[in-house]
């Protein structure tokens, strides 16, 4: 039994963070769940401050999100249904706030300044086609227009309309 025990600690992070580094997206995953299908997703999420999570929100009237930090910092964004930043939190791996859940059907979004660990916990199972609803009003991955856009949400305070204007097409 004790052979089934699973360990996570300091060299994984640091194997998760190279991985991340090395990544085109610029973070890294480690799924600690077995299956997609399990009715509980658990993973460890490393991330640089170049990655772009874009704003979402999880539309499923049961799936909830829990984040806690287990080394370095992150800033969950949320926002109301038109950009605006309705709240900004912390979360320190170390600090005052280090975990967080979010109900389903609320906008967010993750940036740091430097990298981070965190761990993911969200009601499973995972389907890709309709697990998230993008923002309207943000940058697609991929866009040249994300690098502005991460940076206005890395400096974005409650009240800030963070909303992206697609330029008009001449």
């Amino acid at each position: 039994m004790l052979d089934k025990i699973q360990y996570f600690d300091k060299a994984l992070f640091e194997t998760l963070k190279q991985s991340a580094e090395e990544s085109p997206r610029r973070r890294a995953n480690l799924n600690v769940h077995k299956s997609y299908t399990d009715m509980v997703q658990r993973l460890f999420i490393a991330m640089m401050p170049d990655s772009y999570v874009r704003p979402h929100r999880h539309v499923q009237s049961h799936k909830w999100e829990f984040f806690m930090v287990v080394e370095g910092e992150l800033d969950i964004l949320f926002f109301s249904d038109d950009g605006e930043v309705e709240n900004r939190v912390t979360l320190t791996a170390r600090g005052e706030t280090c975990g967080i859940e979010i109900p389903p059907n609320t906008w967010h979004a993750t940036v740091c300044h430097s990298p981070v660990v965190f761990m993911e916990v969200k009601q499973g199972p995972y389907e890709v086609t309709d697990d998230k609803g993008f923002a309207s009003w943000s940058p697609e991955e991929g866009s040249d227009q994300v690098p502005n856009f991460l940076a206005s949400l890395k400096q974005a305070a409650v009240g800030d309309n963070v909303r992206f204007l697609k330029p008009l097409l001449a």
